[in-house]
């Protein structure tokens, strides 16, 4: 399935000079819904999965698909202060400032393999911290799964020593 042809561009979207990927199509669509999960899912079915992770906010659908399919819990990394009970947080740098990221104290066990789910890689910032607190409650990161890879941003520079996969690249 040509997943390009699905995603729509808005440009200057949300601030002049930002070219927006849209992946409302692909959620619109359950056979392209079903496409992106059956190839996240081939792509790391021989791997130990125990959890997969969701970053906010578009991640928690592809996170809550991919649960169903490997028939496995799923946690939530969203932005800071959106999660009850105790937290780890890390603050991290994004192209216009910091962001802060956070995870329930006790949503990963030690040892336990998580996949990280998200709708699109972009400078890595976001799915590294993603990382870093996942490995901070003892958990190992199996993968990430991104639907759009903004190539040029070489967000995937941040994430060596991961597997990264992603479905669409993006090379402007």
């Amino acid at each position: 399935m040509n997943l390009k042809s699905i995603i729509r561009d808005y440009p200057d979207f949300p601030k002049k000079g930002i070219l927006f990927r849209d992946i409302s199509p692909i959620l619109k669509s359950p056979p392209a819904m079903q496409y992106v999960v059956d190839q996240f899912y081939g792509h790391y079915k021989n791997k130990k999965i125990d959890l997969v992770a969701g970053i906010e906010s578009r991640g928690f659908i592809f996170a809550c698909a991919l649960g169903l399919k490997f028939n496995k819990g799923i946690v939530m990394i969203r932005k800071q202060g959106k999660l009850p009970g105790k937290t780890l947080n890390l603050t991290y740098d994004i192209e216009y400032g910091n962001a802060v990221m956070e995870i329930q104290a006790d949503a990963i066990a030690k040892e336990q393999n998580v996949l990280v789910a998200d709708d699109l890689i972009a400078t890595g910032g976001t799915a590294k911290a993603s990382a870093e607190l996942i490995e901070r409650l003892g958990g190992n990161v199996a993968g990430f799964a991104f639907v759009i890879e903004l190539a040029s941003l070489k967000g995937r520079d941040l994430l060596k020593g991961y597997e990264s996969y992603s479905l669409v690249k993006y090379d402007d």
